[in-house]
C-alpha cells in the first residue's frame, strides 16, 4: 500500500494534480480498530518515512476524505481530509467496487485503471469501456510517455 500511495502521488504530479494522498479505510482516525485499520495505518507511516514530501493521512473513511465538512469534523488537524486528490484503498475489492459505484451513480468520467511501476506506460480497460473512456485512456497513456 505504501508503495501504492507513493507511485499514485507521483502519477498525480505528473498531470499537475497536487498530491493530497488519503489511506482510506472504515476508520478515521482510531475511531476503529482490526488488522485492516492496523495495515493502513502501517502504510502511512512507511509513507511519511520514505516521502516526507507527499502530503498524506490514514487511515480515513471516504466521506472524510473527500467531503471538506465531513473531513473538519472526523479529521480536524489532518492536511488531506476534506481535500483529498488521490484514494488509496486498502484491497483491490474495495477499490473497484467504490471505483464502479462512484463512477456510475455520480454519471462521472472514470479513467483507469492506470497501471503504474512499468518501465513503460500501460493501461487498461473494463470491458464496459465507452467510447470516451478508450479516448481518454489513450489520452493519458500518450502524456505518461
Amino acid at each position: 500500500l505504501a508503495d501504492i500511495a507513493i507511485q499514485s502521488a507521483d502519477t498525480a504530479t505528473q498531470f499537475n494534480i497536487e498530491p493530497r494522498v488519503a489511506m482510506i479505510s472504515y476508520s478515521t482516525g482510531s475511531s476503529g480498530q482490526g488488522a485492516d485499520v492496523e495495515k493502513v495505518k502501517a502504510a502511512t507511516a512507511i509513507v511519511r518515512i520514505k516521502r516526507p514530501d507527499i502530503l498524506i493521512d490514514g487511515p480515513l473513511q471516504y466521506d472524510a476524505a473527500m467531503i471538506k465538512e465531513i473531513g473538519e469534523k472526523k479529521a480536524p488537524n489532518s492536511p488531506v481530509a476534506g481535500r483529498a486528490t488521490v484514494c488509496i484503498f486498502p484491497d483491490l475489492n474495495t477499490g473497484n467496487t467504490t471505483y464502479k459505484a462512484v463512477q456510475r451513480s455520480a454519471n462521472v468520467l472514470s479513467i483507469g485503471p492506470l497501471l503504474q511501476g512499468l518501465n513503460k506506460p500501460v493501461n487498461d480497460l473494463s470491458r464496459g469501456a465507452t467510447v470516451d473512456d478508450i479516448i481518454y485512456t489513450i489520452a493519458i497513456t500518450a502524456v505518461q510517455s
